[in-house]
């Protein structure tokens, strides 16, 4: 039996930030070629492992290589039951639970791919999630999916979209000496910020799950000279929306919140997923373990499972809230918990 732990703490000590988890991606292509059950394939550095047993339903398992960049955290630390370390939580306590998974579960009752891909944590067009999807789809589909993101062993169902704009509010230049002869820029936000300030958002249940909608100003540009009225103020404003929202009545939303712009443009917008709890393999998995089941309230790649038609829900070791953070850890416990679910939910006969 492989010590998860200890396994954890290997992945942590192979460096893979970003645009560089080329030493990662060999490690893993390594070990699972050296399973014969299952089939390999290389894309970059995404690696993908598929039985081909011919059974009636497929189960994605997917986790993201990649880490944030260190912050003198880069080594593994074990202190109990608690592993410390760079990516520990985000996410390599649920790829180490997903590699031991892949290896040592061999009599499938369902086929199994396993997908570990690049890039997740930077832009989107560099995922490799993404990559897979656009140039070998046929590896990554399946009935379900589930994505190792860290939430402490529950089910995260679905997940938020995000919709991010930048909003432009004109003025007219002037001495500030003699502004009523201009229109401050900068002033027009005083009341879209205080609106902003007090915005309550939605809390809609979608399939059982209760999900929370936020809006922030996250950046603000303005300004011309320490003796000028500004003619020019830029609002950067980020929606996140449940998916009970389409993208067209996120759009809408933000629009009516952000009061009489000039300008708007749609800086980045990935919608959400609904959380498919009604798939009798996503219904089995929860069943059987007993699991805790909440809505994911960020957004993740379960949305680029959605978007091609497979219910996703996210699952995975280690607390969400302390994810990128210098000290971020996973515990023992979590990462066998999720092991021995996977396990049963690959080689237990569906009903």
């Amino acid at each position: 039996m492989i010590d998860l732990l200890d396994l954890a703490a290997e992945l942590v000590d192979v460096p893979s930030e970003s645009h560089k988890e080329s030493a990662l991606a060999d490690l893993f292509e390594s070990r699972l070629r050296g399973a014969a059950h299952l089939d390999v394939h290389r894309v970059g550095d995404n690696v993908v492992a598929r039985s081909t047993n011919g059974c009636a339903h497929r189960v994605v398992v997917a986790g993201h290589l990649d880490t944030v960049p260190a912050n003198n955290n880069q080594d593994a630390r074990i202190e109990g039951d608690r592993l410390y370390g760079l990516g520990a939580c985000d996410m390599k306590g649920g790829l180490a639970a997903q590699l031991a998974t892949a290896l040592e579960a061999v009599e499938l009752a369902v086929d199994a791919t396993y997908v570990f891909y690049a890039c997740e944590e930077v832009a989107a067009e560099h995922n490799g999630l993404k990559q897979l999807f656009d140039l070998r789809p046929e590896l990554v589909i399946g009935d379900v999916a589930l994505l190792g993101e860290p939430t402490s062993a529950a089910i995260e169902a679905g997940c938020q979209g995000t919709l991010r704009v930048k909003a432009t509010y004109k003025g007219e230049r002037a001495h500030t000496a003699r502004p009523w002869k201009g229109r401050n820029a900068i002033h027009r936000l005083g009341a879209v910020l205080e609106s902003l300030n007090h915005y309550e958002g939605r809390r809609p249940i979608v399939d059982g799950c209760e999900y929370r909608e936020a809006i922030q100003a996250v950046h603000v540009e303005g300004g011309v000279a320490g003796n000028v009225v500004p003619d020019q103020a830029l609002l950067t404003v980020n929606l996140r929306y449940a998916p009970d929202r389409t993208a067209e009545q996120a759009l809408a939303h933000i629009t009516e919140q952000l009061g009489s712009f000039d300008e708007m443009v749609v800086d980045d917008h990935a919608q959400g997923a609904a959380p498919s709890l009604g798939h009798p393999l996503l219904q089995a998995l929860i069943t059987r373990n007993e699991l805790d089941v909440r809505a994911k309230l960020g957004w993740t790649d379960v949305a680029r499972f959605a978007e091609h038609g497979i219910p996703a829900s996210n699952f995975g070791p280690g607390d969400p809230s302390i994810a990128h953070t210098r000290d971020e850890f996973v515990q023992r416990h979590e990462i066998e918990l999720v092991h021995a679910v996977l396990v049963n939910l690959l080689t237990t006969e569906p009903a």
